[in-house]
């Protein structure tokens, strides 16, 4: 295995097992999910869900193998409307949630209980998973969309993998929180096996992917997001009687693709009427980008 650890803690990874037909990713992310979060007063039960949507989108997007965005969405009927994360695979990810305040205090009354056994399902309740490939002008845009299954976006994403892609695939993810003088700090990390397809030389691979998905099923969260773990032996505990080798680190980092160029393109597509119905007292349009919250000021 490669010592090569990365000098940042934010990254994606991928490693191959070297005797049987699996392949996988180990995410992790800290200072890049916590400047998407600081950008919004997110109540906990929200910023966990948005942590685990950041880790699912760099792990799916970080596999893709052209130059583009993953974008994960999560819609449904509960309190939170849909839940957004967006990966370049240049390494910039962005995300966003909007949710309805009062229906949340309610559904957390309702289970009295601690934030992080509301899953996704409770959260978003019954809709939909859509995974949106974008490439950098080489193919068409691919939308999957599959509905909501099981009480994790881990879950969700198995069943896209298994209905749309015919990819045997299990996913894991983890959120933490620690508490600061500056405030919370959160950490998210994600890791997913998929079996290769079985060919002439290789055969069937169903039994060799159940053989690592049993090992895998031993990772524990707290091992995801325990950054003093390195990654290289966290594999090594989970697979080193079948060898395995982990590849190049590519680091990720918070990036919004807003701008004044883009926000007033945005502005010139609605009519005259509606233009000036958006204008504010100060004769200005204001603009507040739903990723990152800063917020444009357009003259007419």
């Amino acid at each position: 295995m490669s010592n090569d650890t990365p000098p940042y803690q934010d990254f994606s990874a991928r490693f191959i097992i070297d005797t049987l037909p699996v392949h996988g990713r180990v995410v992790r992310l800290g200072d890049s999910l916590n400047t998407i979060l600081s950008a919004h007063n997110y109540p906990d039960e929200i910023a966990h869900l948005v942590s685990e949507a950041c880790a699912l989108a760099v792990l799916v997007g970080s596999a893709l193998k052209f130059e583009g965005r993953l974008i994960m969405q999560a819609q449904g009927e509960g309190c939170v409307r849909y839940v957004v994360a967006d990966y370049d695979t240049r390494g910039g990810l962005r995300a966003f949630c909007r949710y309805d305040e009062d229906e949340l205090k309610e559904l957390i009354a309702a289970n009295a209980t601690e934030f992080t056994s509301l899953g996704a399902r409770a959260l978003i309740g019954k809709g939909t998973f859509i995974m949106t490939l974008d490439p950098d002008g080489q193919m068409d845009r691919y939308q999957g969309v599959t509905p909501i299954e099981g009480d994790s976006l881990s879950l969700c994403a198995e069943h896209y993998f298994a209905q749309s892609e015919q990819i045997p695939t299990q996913i894991k993810l983890a959120v933490s929180r620690e508490d600061s003088g500056d405030g919370p700090v959160w950490r998210a990390g994600g890791a997913m096996i998929q079996a290769i397809a079985g060919d002439l030389s290789r055969g069937e691979t169903r039994e060799a992917f159940d053989h690592i998905r049993a090992l895998f099923a031993t990772l524990g969260e707290d091992e995801l997001t325990d950054f003093s773990l390195e990654t290289e032996r966290l594999l090594y505990r989970l697979f080193h009687e079948d060898g395995v080798r982990l590849s190049t680190f590519k680091e990720v980092y918070q990036q919004c693709r807003c701008s004044q160029e883009r926000v007033e393109s945005l502005v010139q597509s609605f009519s005259p009427e509606e233009q000036n119905d958006m204008i504010e007292p100060d004769g200005k349009v204001h603009i507040t980008c739903e990723y990152c919250s800063k917020t444009y000021f357009i003259s007419l």
